[in-house]
């Protein structure tokens, strides 16, 4: 059943993109693959880093590219307890803190505001984000009483889960 499922999404996605020669489409094309697959375990395993998503079920393996102007970056707030990650497993890892409301502001180096809003994390505890390329960033985080100020980067090499973000 998963295979199966892993190969409907791979056709839709390659539908999607097949219908356009425009990258653009071809990004938002693997932006709602990551999307669909963080919201469901339909496959064995889906790992994310600086430059491609990994996806792994029934022994084979697909490897898509990432737009080259932006980096994904998942990140997991907790209060009590986390797991070291490095790059995202968008089907294996969970954060403390599934489907809660966090107020969540980020900005990059030269002071302007990406995201400023109130946001849910999903299932699994994480919030994902698509931001430009080869910038420092600051995020800040407020759940409750609790809140989180965190400097990340998106240049090559860095890692795309964030999972050391305590709420104190």
């Amino acid at each position: 059943m998963k295979k199966y499922l892993m190969s409907v999404l791979t056709i839709l996605m390659i539908v999607s993109t097949g219908c356009s020669n425009d990258s653009a489409s071809d990004e938002t094309s693997i932006k709602e693959f990551v999307s669909q697959l963080s919201a469901s375990n339909v496959v064995e395993s889906a790992s994310i880093n600086d430059r491609t998503l990994v996806v792994q079920d029934g022994g084979e393996e697909e490897i898509h590219d990432l737009p080259e102007d932006e980096f994904f970056v998942s990140i997991a707030p907790y209060l009590t307890y986390t797991h070291p990650c490095e790059h995202h497993n968008l089907i294996g890892c969970q954060g403390e803190l599934a489907d809660k409301e966090m107020d969540v502001k980020i900005i990059d180096d030269q002071g302007e505001v990406h995201i400023d809003q109130t946001l849910t994390t999903l299932e699994n505890g994480f919030m994902d984000f698509w931001l430009p390329r080869d910038r420092e960033y600051t995020i800040e985080i407020s759940y409750e009483d609790k809140h989180v100020e965190h400097d990340f980067s998106t240049f090559d090499g860095d890692g795309t889960c964030l999972t050391d973000l305590q709420l104190k």
